[in-house]
Protein backbone atom coordinates (compact mmCIF):
# COMPACT_ATOMS: atom_id res chain seq x y z
CA UNK A 1 0.00 0.00 0.00
CA UNK A 2 1.46 3.36 -1.03
CA UNK A 3 1.60 6.20 1.46
CA UNK A 4 0.17 9.44 0.13
CA UNK A 5 2.20 12.48 1.21
CA UNK A 6 0.60 15.82 1.92
CA UNK A 7 2.13 19.06 0.67
CA UNK A 8 3.82 19.69 4.03
CA UNK A 9 5.46 16.24 3.97
CA UNK A 10 6.90 16.41 0.47
CA UNK A 11 10.62 16.74 0.08
CA UNK A 12 11.69 20.02 -1.49
CA UNK A 13 12.66 19.78 -5.12
CA UNK A 14 15.94 21.05 -6.50
CA UNK A 15 14.17 24.00 -8.12
CA UNK A 16 13.18 25.37 -4.69
CA UNK A 17 16.80 26.01 -3.70
CA UNK A 18 19.69 28.08 -4.96
CA UNK A 19 23.23 27.23 -5.91
CA UNK A 20 25.77 28.93 -3.68
CA UNK A 21 29.27 29.26 -5.08
CA UNK A 22 31.86 30.26 -2.53
CA UNK A 23 34.50 32.82 -3.46
CA UNK A 24 38.22 32.13 -3.71
CA UNK A 25 38.81 34.95 -1.21
CA UNK A 26 36.65 36.98 1.18
CA UNK A 27 35.32 40.23 -0.28
CA UNK A 28 32.55 42.71 0.50
CA UNK A 29 30.25 40.66 -1.74
CA UNK A 30 31.21 37.08 -0.98
CA UNK A 31 33.00 34.74 1.39
CA UNK A 32 35.02 31.57 1.25
CA UNK A 33 33.80 28.22 2.51
CA UNK A 34 36.42 28.49 5.27
CA UNK A 35 34.81 31.70 6.57
CA UNK A 36 31.33 30.17 6.50
CA UNK A 37 32.60 27.13 8.40
CA UNK A 38 34.28 29.38 11.00
CA UNK A 39 31.04 31.35 11.44
CA UNK A 40 29.04 28.15 11.81
CA UNK A 41 31.43 26.81 14.46
CA UNK A 42 31.55 30.11 16.35
CA UNK A 43 27.76 30.56 16.34
CA UNK A 44 26.92 26.90 16.90
CA UNK A 45 24.92 26.77 13.68
CA UNK A 46 25.04 24.77 10.48
CA UNK A 47 26.48 26.38 7.37
CA UNK A 48 22.96 26.57 5.91
CA UNK A 49 21.73 28.41 9.01
CA UNK A 50 24.66 30.84 8.72
CA UNK A 51 23.62 31.68 5.15
CA UNK A 52 19.99 32.20 6.26
CA UNK A 53 21.07 34.46 9.15
CA UNK A 54 23.25 36.50 6.80
CA UNK A 55 20.41 36.90 4.28
CA UNK A 56 17.93 37.82 7.03
CA UNK A 57 20.33 40.50 8.33
CA UNK A 58 20.84 41.86 4.82
CA UNK A 59 17.07 41.99 4.28
CA UNK A 60 16.57 43.93 7.55
CA UNK A 61 19.30 46.40 6.58
CA UNK A 62 18.25 46.85 2.96
CA UNK A 63 14.51 46.41 2.50
CA UNK A 64 12.06 49.03 3.78
CA UNK A 65 9.89 47.78 6.64
CA UNK A 66 7.19 50.35 6.17
CA UNK A 67 5.56 52.17 3.32
CA UNK A 68 7.53 55.23 2.29
CA UNK A 69 5.76 58.51 3.07
CA UNK A 70 4.18 59.97 -0.02
CA UNK A 71 3.71 63.49 1.27
CA UNK A 72 1.12 64.96 3.62
CA UNK A 73 -2.20 63.20 4.23
CA UNK A 74 -5.11 64.17 2.05
CA UNK A 75 -8.23 65.71 3.56
CA UNK A 76 -10.06 62.44 2.84
CA UNK A 77 -7.46 60.53 4.89
CA UNK A 78 -7.67 63.06 7.73
CA UNK A 79 -11.48 62.76 7.77
CA UNK A 80 -11.19 58.96 7.94
CA UNK A 81 -8.83 59.24 10.92
CA UNK A 82 -11.21 61.65 12.66
CA UNK A 83 -14.11 59.21 12.18
CA UNK A 84 -12.08 56.40 13.81
CA UNK A 85 -11.33 58.40 16.98
CA UNK A 86 -13.68 57.75 19.92
CA UNK A 87 -15.43 61.03 20.81
CA UNK A 88 -14.01 62.84 23.82
CA UNK A 89 -11.12 60.44 24.51
CA UNK A 90 -8.33 62.16 22.63
CA UNK A 91 -7.62 65.42 20.97
CA UNK A 92 -6.49 64.85 17.40
CA UNK A 93 -3.46 66.88 16.37
CA UNK A 94 -2.37 67.48 12.83
CA UNK A 95 1.27 68.20 13.78
CA UNK A 96 3.65 66.57 16.22
CA UNK A 97 5.75 69.66 16.91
Amino acid sequence: MAIKRTTAQRKPTATEGILLRYRDKDTAYGVTRKTTTKLATTLGLTETQVVHVALANLARQTLPRYEVDRGPLTQEQMDAIDRLQPPGRMKVKTRLF
